[in-house]
């Protein structure tokens, strides 16, 4: 989401006559996008602000500038931390932040934007050149309230796009060479659920699908020249007959959702406000398997939440076995200021949460074997996005199911067309293959 918002923000400076510098270094205008779902996200960001804001000793008129969820957070406060930051952008107001530069060129400083948790957000269909691939936010903001997620506070109550602009959007973007969209929402499956997206002349669903974002999807899918088409993030209660239905159904969906599930534990889960218990989970992800065999999940997970005890944190090791996930991101708990949980006694130690860090970490490598050896043999549909990152003489992509594919090039193979590839080597969080 923020590297949809960082790249919004850049469409709208260039369309104001502003051009990108090469290099951080030549940069006369720098903004920092931030994020607070971690204090270590803001420690770093803040970090950047004062090495950044060191610069103006030499460059005095340089401008350096907030955007992003630290911001709404902190408010003026921001401005006693790094007294020398020119402003600060809160969420929902991308499109304020030409005008506020061209204030600061104007001699102001310590400027201030933040939004109200009803505020439509502005601008944001702003798009750059990315080539085949772009992200596309559908719903901005988060009701769920989870105990220890400062999220709502900072990106405010749920607001759904109307459905329409969406399409607009995407269709201008295919035009341009885009062949796949991700479309973005904290959660995302809630999208239409808060406010209407639908009119009464809009034309009726050619697959009979009634719920909102069902509906979205089967819109995007028949987009001309949109070749896939993926969604981010996922909640259990998201996962629907009707949702199942669409996703096994309609062409260029992708078979592959991230699904966060923070924790195996039921007392975890409750404790966390996360609205499932495991087992309904788990039949999340079954019905999500049964309906796609080759059906891919990745998660989050959350270690060392206050009170969990080592028998809670085998329970989540069970559960990842259980759920079949590709791959897995954990994060060591960290309390944020206002939550519920920040209220509980942070009682795990670090060391301790590094342990089991590690140790589902190592899990997720040795179940990520063996789920991507099961694919040796296959034939994957992989979206060409380029040359290897770590060898220049390879090309990679992704598979529908999101899995990093490596393969030898053909002079005819080009970005953002899909090519059959033969799967001969399996790593991890890799697979090698050969084009077809």
């Amino acid at each position: 989401m923020n590297v949809r918002d960082s790249e919004a923000v850049s469409a709208l400076l260039e369309a104001a006559g502003y051009r990108h510098a090469a290099t951080e270094d030549e940069a006369d205008l720098v903004i920092v996008n931030s994020c607070s779902v971690r204090e270590k996200a803001e420690d770093k960001a803040l970090g950047k602000l004062g090495l950044l804001c060191a610069t103006k000793r030499e460059r005095p008129n340089r401008i350096i500038g907030l955007m992003g969820c630290m911001a709404q957070r902190l408010g003026e406060a921001v401005f006693r931390r790094v007294p020398k930051l020119d402003f600060a952008v809160g969420t929902r107001r991308n499109g304020a932040i030409p005008s506020l530069v061209k204030r600061v060129e104007n001699g102001e400083r310590n400027i201030l934007e933040q939004s109200s948790p009803d505020e439509i957000p502005d601008a944001p269909e702003a798009h750059e050149d990315l080539g085949f691939s772009a992200f596309v936010t559908i719903l901005l903001g988060c009701n769920r309230r989870c105990s220890y997620c400062i999220v709502p506070d900072v990106r405010g109550r749920e607001y759904s796009r109307p459905a329409r602009e969406i399409i607009a959007e995407i269709s201008a973007l295919a035009k341009h060479g885009v062949r796949e969209v991700t479309l973005l929402g904290q959660s995302v499956m809630n999208y239409g659920r808060m406010n209407p997206v639908w009119f009464d002349d809009d034309p009726p669903s050619a697959g009979g699908f009634k719920e909102p974002f069902s509906r979205l999807l089967e819109a995007v899918s028949a987009v001309p020249g949109i070749l896939r088409v993926r969604f981010t993030s996922g909640h259990p209660s998201g996962v629907t007959d009707e949702l199942v239905r669409a996703m096994s159904s309609l062409p260029h969906i992708c078979h592959h959702l991230h699904l966060p599930v923070q924790s195996g534990s039921d007392r975890i889960l409750k404790s966390m406000r996360r609205g499932y218990t495991r087992a309904m989970y788990l039949e999340a992800c079954n019905k999500l398997y049964t309906a796609m065999p080759d059906f891919v999940l990745t998660t989050d997970v959350i270690v060392g939440y206050p009170t969990e005890t080592e028998a809670e944190f085998e329970e989540t090791r069970s559960l990842m076995y259980e759920a079949k996930f590709g791959n897995a991101f954990i994060f060591k708990y960290s309390p944020r200021p206002g939550t519920p949980s920040a209220a509980m006694e942070d009682d795990v130690t670090d060391a301790e949460k590094c342990r089991r860090d590690e140790v589902l970490l190592e899990d997720q490598d040795r179940r990520g074997q063996a789920l991507n050896e099961q694919l040796v043999g296959s034939i994957q549909q992989v979206l060409v996005e380029g040359r290897s990152l770590r060898n220049a003489a390879r090309w990679s992509g992704r598979s529908d199911g999101n899995k990093i594919v490596v393969f030898e090039p053909t002079p005819a193979v080009r970005e953002g067309t899909i090519v059959p590839v033969r799967i001969v080597r399996a790593a991890p969080q890799t697979l090698y293959g050969e084009l077809v």
